[in-house]
């Protein structure tokens, strides 16, 4: 082993690892060590490269993963966000950098100071989004700030969806992961800045609140996502009139989600012992008569039935009389799972990454309209776009930050330039890029 080479620890080995791997394997002599709770997934991933090794690893085995993080110069980890508190501690106490692509949790915040005076870099939100939609829309800001300009208004969608062309199934929608976590972001209230106060929007009311975008000459829809008034801060933009981030999906799904709220679907309510067929289940959830299903769900919906969201849930299988056997106890996890059987990616169906931005700034002598646009797709039989646009953002980072090219300290998001030039840089050259149109008045 050459000394000299750095030492990678990647903590899971699902979905969206490939990508770094190759990258990190294809770009650099760093040695990547994967470790995951599966061992023949890390295996399989690294796929006998010769700097390559796998472990097998529960993240709550504290000596093991204690071992494995002292081992190494950086630890990437691709586990769920709660889990990064456990490994960021492990990194404090081993002196390592850490890189993941999550949301910066209070728990995260507070390892900011022991990082700064470590001299360590705790690198979050650093994949698509959180990430990307940073990255771009800060390097834009900043532009326009440089120039003299004031940023009035900002909107920024983003969607992992299905390329058009495999847009097959009624809800517009494909699952490559767990549905579970899509459906419980449907619970979620929101608030923006709107005429530059602050608007608030209920659960109740989050999927009364979309609004229909056409990006590329296709049809989308956007509704708010979570807290965006922190990003006034955030991205430097106070006392801005409009800042809006949301998530975009085809046209329509708002109605899908909607129904299936009204059905009390998006909920934990209990299915009954021996209830045997997805129309009992739906029946006794929502209160109706099992015998007359369609109509009565009609009735309730306040909808024809041959209306589309009826059609749709017939296509799901929710009107099935036949009997049939459920892992699941509670009404969310019962549609969890038949979504993740109805609305899987079929073999060689590309996904698409659809991010846009759009902002309204005032210069002196004029203003702009500026629009930036990332599409991007899955690639047949290989990496997925949802897979490359998270975790080679990561993988651009974990190189410039052992290279030394990224010496900043304490916890961070990529709102550096210093961070997002080299990592938009490079991107382009790996095919991930953004359209940018100005339309000056």
């Amino acid at each position: 082993m050459n000394s000299m080479s750095k030492n990678v620890l990647i903590l899971g080995a699902g979905l969206v690892s490939q990508p770094i791997i190759d990258y990190l394997f294809k770009n650099t002599d760093f040695y990547l060590t994967v470790a995951d709770i599966i061992e023949e997934n890390a295996a399989n991933a690294i796929d006998n490269h010769p700097r390559g090794k796998s472990a097998a690893l529960d993240v709550n085995n504290a000596d093991l993963l204690g071992q494995l993080v002292a081992k190494s110069d950086l630890v990437v980890s691709l586990l769920p966000y709660t889990l990064h508190g456990i490994v960021a501690k492990h990194c404090l106490q081993a002196d390592k950098h850490m890189v993941n692509a999550s949301y910066v949790s209070e728990e995260m915040k507070s390892f900011d100071a022991e990082a700064r005076h470590k001299n360590l870099l705790f690198l979050c939100e650093i994949g698509l989004d959180p990430g990307l939609d940073h990255m771009s829309a800060m390097q834009i800001i900043n532009s326009v700030q440089k120039r003299g300009g004031k940023i009035d208004k900002f909107v920024s969608v983003c969607g992992g969806l299905p390329a058009p062309e495999a847009n097959t199934n009624p809800f517009g929608y494909k699952f490559s992961w767990s549905p579970k976590g899509v459906l419980l972001a449907g619970n979620n209230p929101a608030q923006y800045i709107d005429g530059g106060a602050l608007k608030k929007i209920s659960a109740q009311d989050l999927f009364h609140s979309t609004a229909p975008m056409k990006i590329g000459g296709q049809d989308f829809e956007a509704y708010p996502n979570r807290d965006s008034t922190s990003y006034e801060g955030i991205y430097g933009l106070e006392g801005i009139n409009l800042l809006m981030r949301g998530t975009l999906r085809y046209a329509g799904w708002h109605k899908m989600i909607l129904a299936l709220k009204a059905l009390d679907l998006l909920t934990e309510t209990s299915i009954p012992a021996g209830t045997s067929s997805y129309a009992a289940i739906l029946a006794n959830i929502s209160g109706l008569d099992v015998s007359n299903l369609r109509s009565e769900v009609a009735l309730k919906l306040k909808v024809s039935e041959d209306d589309e969201t009826i059609k749709a849930l017939e296509w799901l299988g929710l009107f099935d009389k036949t009997k049939s056997e459920f892992p699941a106890t509670n009404a969310i996890d019962m549609l969890a799972n038949l979504m993740n059987q109805k609305m899987a990616y079929e073999s060689g169906e590309r996904d698409m990454v659809a991010l846009q931005h759009r902002f309204k700034a005032t210069f002196s002598d004029h203003k702009e309209e500026i629009t930036s646009t990332l599409f991007d797709y899955g690639i047949p039989h290989g990496d997925s776009s949802m897979a490359r646009t998270v975790s080679l953002p990561l993988a651009i980072a974990v190189k410039h930050i052992l290279d030394g090219k990224i010496n900043l300290t304490g916890v961070q998001i990529p709102v550096d330039p210093i961070i997002y030039e080299p990592v938009l840089s490079e991107l382009k050259t790996l095919g991930i890029e953004f359209s940018e149109e100005i339309v000056k008045s």
